[in-house]
């Protein structure tokens, strides 16, 4: 039987693909490596945070608040997530990725979060205050010695709402677990499960009003965190994602500026829980 030119040719670029098994198909396809991709990412954040002892040092004061309470700032299901006018202004999250492995990933990271201490909150001090008279804060002069003390909004405000920012870079593994789900084709829908470990700088905005002294709502380098997290991933058409993490980290500031006078400071350290929920794109380059 004579076979045209044309038919031979199309017989022989198709009988290797007639050839391929199962796994070779699994092969072909884009979500079945992540070596080489790029990943990048947006959500917001919720938090809870441990109690913390806040030390105050100044020119006339030295004083120490005990298991201070703590709590975020949510705005709830709100435009400035997509805004991007305002979108840095409630609690977000920002991850931009690299997969150095087909399970392994690196990665910067911003966690845009909101501390509020607690008004109105009675809490045992220790230390002193001791304001020249001539200063409107000597109003506030007392020795602490294991006393009760009332944080009400004239004494203290404290918050890092603008934000507590958490600069980190860290490390990832994913795992592909669609078919424990009976998942076969990954490219229309693929499970991942997530682990990673991180630690980076704080930087945060601290808005504090001591006393009578002047606010201090400025950005400054203020300690560091270490953080480490869980997750699932799900990606829709290869090139997008919805990721949930839950996520938990130690966070200590021995550097806190607290007014416009350099010699005013404050230090904390404490512990923190994090969901976090996201959407992302990931991409070969």
């Amino acid at each position: 039987m004579k076979i045209s030119p044309i038919k031979f040719l199309i017989v022989t670029l198709l009988l290797p693909l007639l050839n391929l098994n199962a796994q070779d198909l699994d092969a072909l396809k884009f979500t079945a490596s992540k070596k080489g991709k790029v990943f990048i990412s947006w959500g917001g954040n919720r938090e809870k945070y441990s109690k913390s002892d806040i030390t105050f040092t100044g020119e006339h004061y030295n004083f120490t608040l005990y298991d201070v309470k703590a709590h975020d700032k949510p705005k709830g299901w709100h435009i400035d997530y997509i805004n991007p006018f305002s979108m840095t202004i409630p609690q977000t999250n920002f991850r931009l990725g690299y997969f150095i492995s087909d399970h392994y990933a690196i990665s910067i990271n911003l966690d845009h979060m909101k501390y509020v201490m607690t008004q109105n909150q009675v809490v045992r001090g220790n230390g002193y205050i001791d304001i020249p008279e001539s200063d409107e804060s000597s109003i506030y002069n007392n020795t602490f010695k294991d006393d009760a003390v009332y944080l009400h909004e004239g004494f203290l405000t404290f918050e890092h709402t603008d934000g507590l920012n958490y600069i980190y870079t860290e490390i990832a593994r994913f795992d592909d677990i669609s078919k424990l789900f009976g998942i076969r084709d990954t490219d229309i829908f693929q499970i991942n499960l997530t682990e990673s470990f991180g630690g980076g700088l704080l930087l945060p905005k601290t808005n504090s009003k001591l006393l009578v002294y002047q606010r201090h709502d400025n950005f400054h380098i203020a300690g560091y965190g270490i953080s480490t997290g869980a997750g699932i991933n799900l990606t829709f058409f290869k090139h997008f994602y919805i990721q949930g993490d839950l996520r938990g980290g130690f966070i200590n500031m021995p550097d806190i500026r607290t007014s416009y006078n350099p010699k005013d400071r404050a230090s904390q350290h404490f512990f923190y829980g994090e969901t976090q929920l996201s959407i992302g794109g990931i991409f070969k380059i």
